[in-house]
């Protein structure tokens, strides 16, 4: 397996890389689209690779309401050290959205002391940190879109945002419309509503999961 495609491992060869796989007794496992693959809080101190498929990172308030924080992709990572701290009854849940299948490792065995001093084991700790960082990036940009006051304010800040990291004026979601619903933390049936008249103004044209934005772009706000 070519272990250097995925963050956490950039920079490791393969051979290191399973050394560590049985020095740090990780795990691999499969889930079917839908299935649960983590639960915050029931499984402290692991860290998960999803190493084929992708997943979503949810969180549930105390009456149920849910909300996806995050898409992890093929490559991507996720853990307890990797998460705020739930609070007043919320709980979070990775779960798979299509076939995937995930590397877990305990967090304890990445960021304790290497007996041997190895080289790999130092660049495996310095790719969580910045795993970490980029995570944080990532929620940063998404309070930047729920700051934003309306369903119209917040689609079009998202949208910008998501043609920035494309890099083009046409881009193809990471969601669904249902599950952007979810992530911009508004109800579907209004944001549907919304992005009609979007299309209609010809601000935003949009084919199933397909955005595209006219060159100059439609204001952020």
């Amino acid at each position: 397996m070519d272990y250097g495609r995925f963050a956490i491992f950039r920079g490791i060869t393969d051979r290191e890389v399973e050394a560590m796989i049985r020095c740090f007794r990780m795990r691999w496992d499969r889930f079917g689209p839908g299935e649960k693959v983590y639960t915050y809080g029931e499984d402290a101190g692991e860290v998960g690779v999803v190493v084929q498929g992708a997943a979503e990172l949810v969180r549930y308030d105390s009456a149920g309401t849910r909300t996806i924080l995050e898409r992890v992709e093929t490559g991507g990572v996720f853990g307890e050290a990797l998460a705020f701290t739930t609070e007043l009854g919320d709980w979070v849940e990775v779960a798979a959205v299509e076939r995937c299948q995930v590397l877990f490792m305990e967090y304890a065995h990445i960021m304790k002391r290497c007996e041997n001093a190895c080289a790999h084991h130092s660049r495996l700790v310095e790719n969580m940190f910045q795993l970490v960082a980029d995570q944080a990036r990532r929620l940063s940009r998404r309070v930047e879109v729920l700051s934003r006051r309306s369903i119209r304010d917040k689609l079009l800040c998202y949208f910008q945002l998501c043609r920035l990291e494309a890099g083009r004026d046409a881009f193809t979601l990471p969601f669904t419309l249902s599950a952007l619903a979810d992530y911009i933390s508004t109800d579907r049936s209004a944001m549907m509503r919304e992005l009609k008249k979007l299309r209609e103004e010809g601000l935003v044209a949009v084919e199933g999961r397909r955005v595209a934005l006219p060159e100059s772009g439609p204001p952020g706000r």
